[in-house]
């Protein structure tokens, strides 16, 4: 069988470098999988990976012009394809989008709730000026 670009084959891995592995193929060819193209996570040790006389498939990614053969063993794996939902298809027509509350009564609400909060930091300010809430006479006593 003829090594050609795109071709998922069977090989042997001959020998380990930290920049990759050299893989014998059929035919008596070898090829390197560059470090980058061991496994899709990031590889800082290609010996955690592979072993010498392991057995791995690998694909042709490239062939250069000198015969050097670039081999990818992640892009070799068959990948499930992912899950995409499709997008649910509304009829705007039928549906009325009614809220709960009206606009003006959450408004109002929001209005009353600030209004309050800044109360509570209003008279906490004007508490920590005096002195914890005591006044001079009280503290003079």
């Amino acid at each position: 069988m003829p090594v050609e670009i795109g071709k998922v084959v069977e090989g042997t891995v001959t020998g380990i470098t930290n920049f990759g592995a050299f893989i014998q193929l059929p035919e008596g060819k070898t090829g390197l999988c560059h470090i980058s193209e061991v496994a899709d996570d990031y590889v800082k040790n290609i010996a955690t990976y592979l072993k010498e006389q392991q057995k791995v498939k690998v694909k042709i990614i490239s062939i250069d012009a000198k015969g050097k053969i670039s081999l990818s063993i992640r892009k070799a794996e068959i990948k499930p394809p992912k899950k995409s939902n499709p997008p649910v298809q509304s009829d705007w027509k039928k549906k009325e989008y009614v809220p709960k509350v009206a606009f003006e009564d959450q408004l109002s609400q929001f209005l009353k709730d600030s209004d309050e909060k800044q109360q509570q930091m209003k008279k906490h300010m004007k508490d920590s000026r005096r002195g914890n809430g005591f006044s001079r006479k009280e503290i003079a006593r």
